[in-house]
C-alpha cells in the first residue's frame, strides 16, 4: 500500500524493464536534476507527457495533424484556412507553407509525438530547446 499522498499503478512486465532499463542508462543525467530514483523518473516522464499534450491541446484547435510520411508532415490550419506541408530536408524541419524553420507549424509538427519516431529513423533528435 503506498504511503499517504500517494497512489500505486499497474503495469505490464514489458513496460516496465523498458523504463527501468532506460531509467538505469541514463542514471547520472537524471541525477543532476534532482531525480533520483525509478519512481521520481516515472513521475517526472508523465509531467512532461501531461505538459506537451497541454501545449498540443492549446493549439489543436487552430492545427490538426493530417498525416505522417517518412520525410513530411501535412498540417491543417484552421485558422487560416491552409495545408502546410513541413518537409525534412537537410537534417531540420522546414515549412513550405511559411518558407521557415522556425513558424508556428513546425512547433506543432514537435508537438507529435509520432514525429520522434520518424525523426529517429532519420537519425536526428529534437533542438535541444525541445528536451
Amino acid at each position: 500500500m503506498p504511503k499517504s499522498g500517494f497512489k500505486s499503478i499497474t503495469v505490464s512486465e514489458n513496460i516496465y524493464k523498458k523504463f527501468f532499463n532506460i531509467y538505469e542508462k541514463r542514471k547520472n543525467d537524471l541525477e543532476l536534476k534532482g531525480i533520483t530514483s525509478f519512481s521520481g523518473y516515472l513521475t517526472s516522464m508523465m509531467e512532461e507527457m501531461m505538459l506537451k499534450h497541454e501545449a498540443f491541446a492549446k493549439q489543436a484547435p487552430f492545427m490538426e495533424k493530417i498525416s505522417i510520411d517518412s520525410d513530411r508532415v501535412l498540417v491543417k490550419d484552421n485558422k487560416r484556412n491552409r495545408i502546410a506541408e513541413v518537409i525534412l530536408r537537410n537534417g531540420e524541419l522546414r515549412c513550405l507553407l511559411d518558407e521557415k524553420i522556425d513558424c508556428v507549424h513546425i512547433g506543432f509538427v514537435y508537438s507529435i509525438p509520432e514525429v520522434y519516431i520518424v525523426l529517429n529513423k532519420n537519425g536526428m533528435k529534437a533542438p535541444k530547446s525541445l528536451h
